[in-house]
């Protein structure tokens, strides 16, 4: 079964929230037009600190749907863009996916995953304890970060709410998302 957008959201500011939108522009090796993370190199401003040069490898913050009907359900006043991402997903594993799995988007658009968001206290701005609320542990105790994935973009497009999503997997050996 293919995933579908849900939303599409931009801040031209670095701002934990963005407005969601009736379209995005995905632009190759950038990001989001007009998104304050767009570019080449780091924008996230703690990384730009440590240095400015790296490449972006979180051009494109993906966050499953489903995230946001569990937060709901449990007292969290959340939408899609409310926690910074820039597409809203349905339908989509984005957590079980390995690094390098590429979502093909609409009819143009492709992002490769580059690792896992590292949530941020920022997210208890939105609501005290939504950020430990975005992590868990598995029965062994390893942390699990559930705030979403990181992505670049590998073709350009425009992308809307009600587009489908269809995942292509990377040669094996599959290796898991790390955070980025």
């Amino acid at each position: 079964m293919n995933g579908i957008v849900e939303a599409v959201s931009i801040s031209p500011a670095h701002t934990m929230a963005k407005a969601t939108q009736p379209g995005i522009r995905l632009l190759v090796g950038l990001g989001v037009e007009g998104d304050a993370h767009m570019g080449a190199t780091v924008k996230h401003r703690s990384r730009v600190r440590r240095d400015p040069l790296q490449p972006n490898l979180r051009q494109v913050h993906l966050m499953h749907g489903e995230l946001l009907d569990e937060l709901r359900a449990a007292g969290f006043a959340v939408a899609p863009g409310k926690m910074g991402e820039n597409i809203t997903t349905r339908r989509v594993d984005l957590l079980g996916l390995p690094t390098g799995a590429r979502l093909h988007i609409g009819e143009q658009a492709v992002v490769e995953l580059t690792g896992l968001r590292n949530p941020c206290e920022q997210l208890n701005g939105i609501q005290p304890g939504l950020m430990d609320r975005v992590l868990g542990r598995d029965d062994q105790g390893n942390l699990i970060r559930k705030a979403g994935v990181m992505a670049v973009v590998i073709a350009g497009g425009e992308v809307r709410p009600g587009d489908v999503i269809r995942t292509e997997l990377p040669p094996t050996p599959h290796r898991p998302l790390l955070p980025v």
